[in-house]
């Protein structure tokens, strides 16, 4: 049994241990809330922007929605290669997590999902190359032996449009120089403030085909000016930019809303062990009187 010391050590470092899991509990609530309001803040836009875009693409027939710059999304025009058809080519993937832990599961979903998604890429015969962008998914690729040719810790560090917008036009570039077939984005989605599932989509590659041919062309239920083609120019990247933004903000909050239940956890645990603490050191301590005070009574009978 431990001393009466041991316990009472043992009860100080749980409460040190609770000061910071509260401390770390509340911020995270504060930086969540933050997250969740620029998610919200930047989904109206978001929606009305891909709603334009809709119309605006099945607006007419035969054509391919342009790039950045007027470069096509689509250099193949949606026709597959031989090598494509086939499953084989080189995937970027693009995998998500934090640059800090005690966040439970957080990192650890989309560590595995992403080593699941790689594996299954490689078993149909296709090349990978991982973008990791955050320094738990940098540090889990490494040890696989993927190594990132650039640091993207800071944009889930410190996320802007700014960042995520170059980081979007690098894989559009990429994707139309014909360096990559299809490009994919694996992070956690955030559901609630209890649940966060990790999701895997394609950012570019088939789903991202050419426009298909649309019988509104002469309908007249839209008016575009300048041109179909420029609207479509400024459109598309401008969406394509906003999805990699949109994504970092997602599995921002995600981040936050798992370490603020993991440090709520830890916080009930660490009240639930100090309880149980107590108990023993009030139970030692009072064993201690009684002994002392029976050898004092057995004393002074002598």
């Amino acid at each position: 049994m431990a001393s009466l010391r041991e316990v009472k050590d043992h009860i100080e470092s749980v409460r040190s241990t609770l000061k910071s899991t509260s401390a770390m509990k509340l911020v995270s609530s504060a930086k969540l809330h933050k997250a969740q309001q620029m998610a919200e803040n930047i989904r109206p836009y978001t929606e009305a922007l891909a709603e334009i875009l809709s119309a605006v693409s099945a607006h007419g027939a035969g054509v391919s929605g342009a790039g950045v710059h007027g470069a096509d999304l689509s250099p193949r025009d949606g026709r597959q290669t031989d090598q494509e058809a086939a499953g084989a080519g080189r995937v970027a993937i693009v995998a998500v997590s934090s640059n800090s832990s005690l966040c439970g599961a957080f990192n650890i979903n989309v560590i595995r999902k992403s080593s699941e998604l790689i594996e299954s890429y490689k078993k149909q015969g296709s090349e990978v190359e991982v973008y990791p962008i955050g320094r738990k998914m940098a540090e889990a690729m490494r040890r696989a032996g993927y190594t990132s040719p650039e640091d993207y810790s800071d944009m889930v560090g410190k996320c802007s449009f700014e960042k995520a917008s170059a980081f979007a036009q690098k894989m559009i570039d990429a994707y139309n120089s014909g360096r990559y077939t299809s490009v994919m984005l694996v992070y956690n989605h955030f559901v609630s403030t209890s649940t966060q599932k990790v999701y895997v989509e394609e950012y570019l590659g088939a789903s991202q085909a050419a426009v298909q041919p649309s019988s509104a062309e002469d309908s007249g239920e839209f008016i575009i000016e300048p041109s179909r083609d420029e609207v479509l120019s400024v459109l598309q990247p401008q969406v394509m930019r906003l999805r990699i933004y949109t994504m970092l903000l997602d599995s921002i909050a995600s981040e936050h809303a798992a370490r603020m239940v993991a440090m709520q956890a830890a916080s009930d645990n660490a009240e639930e062990l100090l309880d149980t603490l107590t108990l023993e050191y009030n139970k030692g301590r009072q064993a201690k009187i009684t002994s002392e005070i029976l050898d004092l009574v057995g004393g002074s009978q002598q």
